[in-house]
């Protein structure tokens, strides 16, 4: 069994850093070893993320994705996270998450019966179903009230939008320039797909 990390790196580095401690803590508590960590530049909200997929194509049956939180793998629609799901499941991949503390057996050799296995796998999938919707309702609740409030700025003439980062796009410039592929940059300067693509769109607007 083969346990990999999958974390959700934030803009801000020192938060990846922090799930990085997190998870390493937990994983010498535990007694456990760790093979290589996923960090996710996209967001939990879409299923188009590159790591996340890049893992399950890594993971055999019987090993383990680690996760910080659940809503680091699914801030999803219920329709998306079951698929999600389903497929996770159809490849035997367990989930252990650090907010669930009934996956940690998962870590442990399976000295129980099957009954008693399959009445823990049971109670997992229910309260990842839980949790996963849980994450969803408090993404769409701040994005809701961030909303609201970009709309009350408006309102005032406070409202100027979001300020973009030159200095990160001229540098996902330069690395198209230079042949990179889309990935590579993504690995290389930490920003997300979507950076990456309007800046395509830009140079291929100006091309």
């Amino acid at each position: 069994m083969r346990i990999y990390p999958y974390l959700r790196a934030s803009t801000n580095e020192q938060d990846a850093n922090r799930a990085i401690g997190s998870i390493e803590r937990f994983a010498s508590e535990q007694g456990i070893k760790l093979s290589k960590a996923f960090i996710e530049n996209e967001s939990g909200a879409t299923l188009q993320r590159p790591q996340l997929f890049q893992l399950l194509d890594t993971a055999e049956r019987g090993d383990v994705i680690l996760l910080e939180q659940i809503d680091r793998l699914s801030r999803l629609t219920d329709n998306d996270w079951q698929k999600l799901k389903g497929i996770i499941q159809e490849k035997g991949i367990g989930i252990v998450s650090l907010d669930l503390p009934t996956s940690w057996t998962l870590l442990k050799p399976q000295a129980s019966d099957d009954f008693t296995r399959s009445i823990l796998n049971a109670v997992n999938g229910m309260l990842l179903d839980m949790l996963a919707a849980v994450a969803r309702k408090d993404y769409e609740d701040r994005r809701r009230r961030q909303a609201e409030g970009i709309h009350r700025a408006k309102s005032n003439g406070l409202y100027r939008g979001r300020t973009e980062d030159t200095a990160k796009q001229e540098r996902v410039a330069k690395l198209l320039d230079n042949g990179l592929s889309w990935r590579e940059i993504i690995e290389t300067i930490g920003c997300s797909r979507g950076l990456v693509a309007k800046v395509a769109k830009q140079n291929k607007g100006r091309s």
